[in-house]
């Protein structure tokens, strides 16, 4: 490799600096589409530039941020549909492995999006991980900017360390199409683990986890009220412990996800139907490397 690095007249160092550099873009860049469109979902007439401004993307200035929204359909001249979540960047996706899945206990799926929170003018992005069978929470983060070692990675993270090894081993983890969920360190951990990723095909294959977006933000945050970073993440903290040890859950039977998950194994079924066939996955186990939790 040595004479390509002499004949384009460039170092090693130099052009693994330029390679990290276009990897983190890339991954930033495909959540933007996500993020952009739950914006104008909330602000219809929302411009582009004014969305920049709240966003601030460190992989683009202004211009060019405008015209990626143009390009992706979210001139507001144009009456487009919204509901396109990936771009030309070249996107890796994951088969939809939850669509008519016999759901019958925890452990089996957990669902991911990635939200924004505004706050004093600017927007701040909040993650979760939530077990669909018992809408427990079990991983999330707050951050200041869309890399993945800021969002899902924390997030995923915590939700590992609240299971057993033989708990984790071939859990699908679904999720939208953000690159936060297909980079290479984000894939490294669920690999190691054996968790089976999967991705909706457009943007109403995740409900649940959008669901948990909208209860924490405007359930619990609204009414908070932080006024810093800081703030926001303590907040946070406060927000999923209530939601997980004290309110009440309709589909739950009335009990909190923390009380539905001691008490569903000898007290209280649910069968919820998310796949035509039950994926069976043979578990084993697998020593946990500390460098991934």
């Amino acid at each position: 490799m040595n004479h390509i690095y002499q004949a384009i007249k460039i170092s090693k160092q130099a052009f693994h600096q330029r390679l990290d550099l276009y990897i983190r873009q890339q991954e930033e860049r495909s959540q933007l589409l996500p993020t952009i469109r739950q914006i104008r979902e909330d602000h219809p007439r929302m411009a582009a530039r004014v969305i920049y401004k709240l966003i601030l993307p460190s992989s683009f200035g202004r211009d060019r941020f405008e015209a990626f929204c143009f390009e992706n359909g979210f001139k507001l001249d144009v009456k487009r549909s919204f509901r396109r979540t990936t771009n030309s960047l070249g996107v890796t996706r994951f088969k939809n492995l939850i669509i008519g899945f016999e759901l019958t206990g925890i452990n089996q799926v957990l669902v991911s999006d990635i939200t924004y929170y505004e706050m004093n003018g600017r927007f701040y992005y909040l993650t979760f991980i939530m077990d669909l069978y018992s809408r427990r929470i079990l991983g999330f983060s707050v951050s200041e900017n869309l890399f993945t070692e800021n969002t899902t990675i924390p997030a995923l993270k915590m939700a590992i360390k609240q299971k057993n090894v033989n708990e984790i081993i071939g859990i699908i983890l679904h999720s939208d199409g953000g690159g936060q969920y297909y980079c290479k360190q984000f894939l490294e951990i669920t690999n190691h683990f054996k968790i089976l990723n999967s991705m909706c095909e457009d943007v109403f294959g995740n409900t649940h986890a959008e669901r948990i977006n909208g209860t924490i933000k405007n359930a619990y945050l609204e009414y908070y009220k932080p006024n810093n970073f800081e703030q926001l993440k303590v907040m946070l903290t406060k927000a999923v412990k209530m939601y997980n040890e004290q309110k009440p859950h309709e589909a739950l039977n009335g009990l909190s996800p923390m009380v539905f998950e001691q008490l569903t194994n000898s007290l209280l079924t649910q069968n919820i139907v998310v796949n035509k066939r039950k994926k069976e996955v043979k578990k084993k186990k697998l020593q946990i490397i500390n460098n991934f939790v």
